[in-house]
């Protein structure tokens, strides 16, 4: 039968309406059943309707702060009016896209904006994620020097495909997917492991990200430029994988440009640039390394995407691009993380569960680690015998459930929040935060009371599926 007149053939909103109540029955019955699981045992489960910059809403009406991001996707919050509006617009021009056998005028204008934030870097590859742009910089660095080894760093996280799972510090995340490719991890920071490896003669590339998102680590001031110099040194290449770090996340455009004089010879950027909208990935390179994998008309196609470079995905990029540019959204980044680091590091002093806080801009790590007080170190000592990083749920569980801000640990196996929100929140945000999280604090420290109910509840489910 026709559809009715007044109403779409496919109505979304109707739909949502009829079947949203059984979003975690679908996901558990044709999904990834352990998500549903998971999120019901650390009582993640919540039903959230609609979101809007930094905050989500629940069915109620409830406020939630995003200190998360989707893990830094949404750098400009969700649904930022100006990327809306060139999506929309983008669709409504109705380009001849993805012809093939053209050149459009967008992804060009995109590459020139945004190599105009990366000095020395001059051409762009556009694919649809941060795997995808990590995949093209090992792909390229193999060809351009005529090498097959890439280095890594341990514990450093580039992806979950094939390639760039070869280059993938955690074992979990490896286990069962073998054989992979021939690369090599190193500590990060560690020089004479660097040297050691390059004078194999074999070395393609190092890859690193210059923060690492599990741990929120950071080589050693000069390690990166030292590395550089090396690595150039034995005709091998250095990739930055900025795709969380990069489009603004640490108060400068690239987290590299911290450092004086560094400058990759590729860069991965992907998440942030996407403006919350629609998947993107970027690697940005050196002319001479494009010109080699590129050397003929016959190999015009050696390296593709299907979806690369659609207008959609250009169109949001440009947005994100002009709407950063507007807003300051970089220099907020800067100030307003400098300021919850600087409140947060006065708080190791105050709570000795609070080891450490590191990080830069709005990307930051809040460790904790063993109490001096017998008190605490008993239910210490009980959490880490079950399974390391308890302690970290602990935190992130009443954040969520109490005080409606969603954060997570940074990784498996790690006693560390990482806080990675919207380039846009504002000093009445991290007020917010600092509020929530020194009453945790403080019930933390009182060793007793419903957290460390809970505290026991993880423990037995750690010990359960054992």
């Amino acid at each position: 039968m026709p559809a009715e007149p007044d109403r779409p053939a496919f109505d979304l909103a109707a739909l949502l309406a009829e079947r949203g109540g059984e979003r975690y029955e679908l996901h558990s019955r044709y999904l990834n059943p352990q998500l549903p699981r998971m999120l019901r045992t650390i009582g993640f489960d919540k039903y959230y309707e609609r979101a809007e910059g930094q905050y989500f809403y629940d069915a109620e009406g409830n406020e939630y702060l995003d200190m998360l991001a989707g893990f830094g996707i949404f750098a400009l919050g969700r649904h930022h009016p100006a990327v809306r509006a060139a999506v929309r617009q983008v669709m409504d021009l109705e380009l001849p896209d993805l012809v093939r056998f053209d050149c459009s005028p967008l992804p060009g204008l995109l590459a020139e904006r945004l190599l105009s934030h990366a000095p020395g870097l001059e051409r762009v590859f556009f694919g649809n994620s941060g795997t995808e742009a990590v995949e093209t910089a090992l792909k390229f660095a193999r060809y351009a020097t005529g090498r097959k080894r890439v280095l890594y760093a341990d514990h450093a996280f580039h992806g979950l495909t094939t390639g760039s799972l070869s280059v993938n510090g955690e074992s979990g995340f490896r286990k069962g997917f073998d054989p992979l490719l021939p690369d090599t991890a190193i500590p990060l920071g560690d020089i004479g492991a660097l040297t050691k490896e390059l004078k194999r003669g074999d070395v393609a590339a190092l890859i690193v990200e210059p923060i690492q998102g599990k741990g929120v680590q950071a080589p050693p001031p000069g390690w990166l430029r030292a590395a550089q110099a090396l690595l150039h040194e034995h005709k091998a290449l250095l990739i930055c994988d900025e795709v969380q770090t990069g489009i603004g996340r640490t108060g400068e455009f690239f987290a590299y440009q911290h450092e004086e004089g560094v400058l990759p010879d590729l860069v991965c950027a992907a998440k942030a640039l996407s403006g919350g909208y629609v998947p993107i990935g970027a690697t940005l390179g050196k002319s001479w390394i494009f010109e080699k994998v590129y050397s003929s008309m016959d190999r015009v196609l050696v390296h593709s995407a299907s979806f690369g470079s659609n207008a959609q995905a250009m169109a949001a990029g440009l947005a994100t691009l002009e709407v950063m540019r507007e807003e300051k959204v970089v220099e907020n980044a800067r100030q307003v993380g400098d300021r919850l680091r600087e409140r947060l590091t006065e708080l190791v002093d105050r709570y000795e569960l609070v080891a450490e806080v590191r990080g830069r801009g709005l990307m930051t790590g809040i460790e904790f680690g063993r109490p001096r007080s017998l008190k605490l170190r008993t239910g210490w000592t009980a959490l880490q015998a079950a399974r390391k990083g308890l302690f970290a749920q602990m935190v992130v569980v009443p954040l969520l459930q109490r005080h409606r801000i969603l954060t997570q640990v940074s990784g498996d196996h790690l006693e560390v929040i990482k806080l990675i929100p919207p380039l846009i929140i504002t000093d009445r945000d991290v007020d917010r935060f600092l509020d929530a999280f020194t009453e945790i604090m403080d019930e933390a420290h009182r060793g007793n009371g419903l957290m460390w109910d809970f505290g026991r509840t993880l423990v037995r489910q750690a010990v359960g599926n054992r």
